[in-house]
């Protein structure tokens, strides 16, 4: 295939799609059938069918692209710009001083008390995507962990307890030994396919 599904959400990939689209168009007017449009332009020939049909219907223009696809974003440019400031100041200056992780669920909660618009989880995942930031998971661990008494735990009591392997033997590692075809009884089945034609 030319291209995958999710391809050319930017102004060039759709002029580049569009492009593809007035080529085969091109070959449409000649005569081309869809499927040898399809082989040339490495694109499927559902596609070309698909597009043979608009072309039909309704000329070139039906086949112009119509522009980006997708909800439009909540938050405007200016939004946007201060949403990124907020998150250049971190997790600690909006209230969050745990750790300093931004997650998809806090950024969804800044977006909703900063400016008043409800995003859902993974649709301010994707808006920090294209603010350049990325979500990151906190490390669940307790604020009354110990480390130096987890270490010394595991150095006494883990050696102790922990169950041993099992014990090295000789031979193969499998728990099958396959056989060997030397070993095989004369008389055993498939003998004769092994042995020569007369």
């Amino acid at each position: 295939m030319r291209y995958a599904d999710g391809d050319g959400l930017t102004a060039k990939g759709r002029q580049r799609r569009e492009g593809v689209r007035l080529e085969a168009v091109g070959l449409l007017a000649e005569g081309v059938r869809p499927p040898e449009v399809a082989r040339r332009l490495q694109i499927s020939p559902k596609s070309a069918y698909q597009w043979q049909k608009a072309w039909r219907d309704g000329g070139a223009a039906a086949l112009a692209s119509l522009g980006p696809v997708g909800q439009r974003c909540k938050l405007s440019a200016r939004c946007r710009e201060k949403l990124a400031a907020y998150l250049e100041e971190g997790p600690a200056a909006h209230g969050w001083d745990q750790d300093q992780v931004w997650t998809g669920a806090r950024v969804a909660t800044l977006i909703g008390r900063k400016f008043h618009v409800s995003y859902s989880v993974s649709g301010a995942t994707r808006l920090m995507r294209r603010l350049g930031f990325t979500p990151q998971l906190p490390a669940r661990r307790t604020a009354e962990r110990d480390e130096q008494a987890i270490a010394s735990w595991r150095e006494a009591t883990w050696a102790q307890v922990k169950p041993r392997g099992r014990p090295a033997r000789d031979g193969s590692v499998s728990r099958t030994k396959q056989d060997s075809p030397a070993g095989r009884r004369p008389d055993a089945p498939g003998d004769a396919a092994a042995s020569p034609r007369s």
